[in-house]
């Protein structure tokens, strides 16, 4: 079995696409979670909001660092790779103009969910994503973390 999996490891290239595809996730994360502190009128929520957005600031400088440890470019973010992904932060923005909290934290559920997801794909593919698997399994524990606040939040509102 170990032979079978040590022949399909990804290439270089392949990781560095992986990462560069979660940094563009993370990216639309802190931008998504910037729109939602600006479209709040509650200030609790604007510092919560603000908070992770600036959580994201690091896990992008973090990724950024993995990704020219590897050989990237980390300001090659590959925007047009995830689709759906992608897409699924920027359908957030949309909904902010309301101003309605309610909305606005269910928005930001689905750009975190997108997010775990690839945490998810990349941490199960541990052959791999080994020399980074510490960054990877910390910063998902840190979006599941972020969901579960806004999902209270969610239920206060």
């Amino acid at each position: 079995m170990e032979s079978i999996r040590s022949s399909s490891l990804k290439t270089k290239e392949e990781v560095i696409s992986d990462l560069q595809e979660l940094l563009v996730l993370v990216n639309d994360g802190k931008e998504g979670y910037l729109s939602a502190s600006e479209a709040t009128e509650t200030q609790e929520l604007k510092a919560f909001l603000s908070q992770i957005s600036g959580e994201r600031i690091v896990y992008a400088s973090e990724l950024k660092e993995h990704i020219a440890l590897h050989g990237g470019d980390p300001e090659n973010n590959n925007d047009g790779v995830l689709g759906g992904l992608h897409r699924a932060w920027l359908n957030v923005k949309q909904v902010f103009s309301g101003n309605d909290d309610k909305a606005i934290l269910n928005a930001v559920t689905t750009g975190e969910r997108a997010a775990i997801e690839k945490y998810d794909e990349l941490i199960a593919d541990h052959a791999d994503h080994a020399d980074h698997m510490k960054l990877l399994t910390e910063q998902r524990d840190g979006v599941v973390n972020a969901l579960r606040h806004v999902e209270q939040k969610i239920v206060q509102a």
